[in-house]
């Protein structure tokens, strides 16, 4: 990996290049992807079906689109890794607890003079969970997405999912599904699925909000239905912060960046350290394992565009350099690592000691995995709860409690020029 002794410059150029990497910088794709998410919105499940056959080569149409409880039996059965289902069990029970703790409840304020104020929670009705699919199965953001909308009480989840071919969805995606406790599942995935979420289709029913990751597709046409419908964001590649100091397991550290570089090429894998000794042992150790690994071509290309070990002068300058980044994972491996997260103000999730690795967050701790990413934990927060329930508020006044207050409202209102505000509240203590 480069070594770069971080000045001003190095940083800004740094930072601009990660942008580059945002799913609101490929434009080129916004035409394709706007006629397919229209064309399902007016010709609903015709286009579906036929974007279905032409993108994933099945033959998917309104008497096999969704997923029955023989395909969810079957896929059990044919579930390679049984000791599977007993993981991801565990991976639930850890994801609930911490979700449930993120619950939020109504209230009332009453007052003597008769006012109540208040805030009334509900969950959304209906919420669409998109799971990627091709070769690859990714159980985890199955779950990461379907059960904390199941905690805050969403009545009806749904999920789409790219079929195979063969018209069939990986055995592990079902299973993790049926598990998590969704409700409905159906065979189509890219922006078309998207689409038929977004405005409901004869086979498949609107709903109110859709969240899940996807490929930059579907990310595009999320952006393209919000306001129709809520998401939960604009998803961009993974990416990986650590700050380390002399200290630190260089071996520990290598690993942690390989984990995410190795997503796709345009993933990010940033070491800040205060220690060159280090800074020169990680990169060393970064190139022993990306011969090892699997997925070299990938890892080699990431780590190319995108991966950086940063030295700086002191921690804070790292701890600075950490919140200007604002990385989707932050990993912390100094002396002490809790006084530096006091001081971290941006960051998706952190991880806190050399025992505390990233893979860690996204199987089994139980926070979220589906993170703010390209800077936008500046403004945004891992998926949660909160994503998944509305708040009304209330108002209640008394005759007696409006009394005194009612000239400030009314000219208030006049001051706006709104004399129908004004009214509203004139009548009421009319003679």
């Amino acid at each position: 990996m480069r070594i770069i002794k971080l000045d001003e410059i190095s940083k800004k150029n740094i930072l601009n290049d990660l942008l580059k990497r945002s799913p609101n910088n490929y434009g080129q794709y916004a035409d394709a992807v706007n006629e397919i998410v229209y064309k399902v919105r007016d010709e609903g499940d015709e286009a579906l079906f036929a974007y279905t056959a032409k993108f994933d080569k099945a033959q998917i149409h309104e008497g096999n689109v969704k997923v029955t409880d023989e395909e969810i039996q079957e896929a059990y059965e044919l579930l390679e890794n049984k000791e599977l289902v007993n993981i991801i069990r565990k991976a639930i029970g850890n994801i609930r607890e911490y979700h449930e703790k993120q619950r939020q409840y109504s209230w009332f304020d009453s007052k003597p003079d008769g006012s109540i104020l208040g805030q009334k929670i509900s969950p959304l009705s209906s919420t669409g969970v998109y799971v990627p699919g091709g070769k690859a199965a990714y159980p985890s953001s199955v779950l990461m997405n379907i059960i904390p909308a199941k905690v805050a009480g969403v009545e009806r989840i749904v999920m789409t999912t790219p079929p195979g071919a063969d018209g069939k969805v990986n055995p592990t995606t079902l299973v993790a599904a049926h598990e998590a406790g969704v409700d409905e599942i159906y065979k189509v995935g890219g922006a078309q699925a998207i689409a038929a979420l977004a405005y409901g289709t004869k086979s498949i029913p609107k709903v109110d909000k859709i969240v899940g990751p996807g490929n930059i597709y579907v990310a595009l046409a999320k952006r393209a239905v919000f306001g129709f419908v809520s998401i939960d964001s604009i998803a961009g590649p993974s990416e990986i912060l650590v700050i380390a100091d002399e200290g630190a397991n260089p071996r520990y550290v290598a690993a942690d960046l390989l984990s995410q570089a190795e997503h796709d090429e345009l993933a990010s894998a940033i070491l800040v350290t205060t220690s060159q000794e280090l800074a020169q042992r990680v990169s060393a150790q970064v190139d022993q394992f990306v011969d090892k690994l699997s997925r070299k071509s990938i890892l080699e290309k990431s780590l190319e565009n995108y991966g950086y070990i940063l030295v700086v002068d002191t921690l804070e300058e790292a701890i600075q350099t950490a919140n200007e980044i604002a990385s989707e994972h932050l990993e912390i491996m100094t002396k002490d690592p809790f006084a530096v997260m006091t001081k971290i103000k941006n960051a998706g999730a952190i991880f806190l000691g050399e025992y505390s690795s990233e893979p860690l967050g996204d199987y089994f701790a139980g926070p979220n995995h589906v993170l703010p990413t390209n800077g936008t934990a500046k403004f945004f927060s891992p998926l949660s709860v909160d994503d998944f329930i509305k708040k009304s508020s209330i108002i209640s006044y008394s005759r007696e409690a409006l009394a005194p207050i009612q000239e400030d409202i009314r000219k208030f209102a006049q001051a706006e020029q709104l004399t129908a505000h004004a009214n509203s509240i004139q009548v009421r203590f009319e003679s």
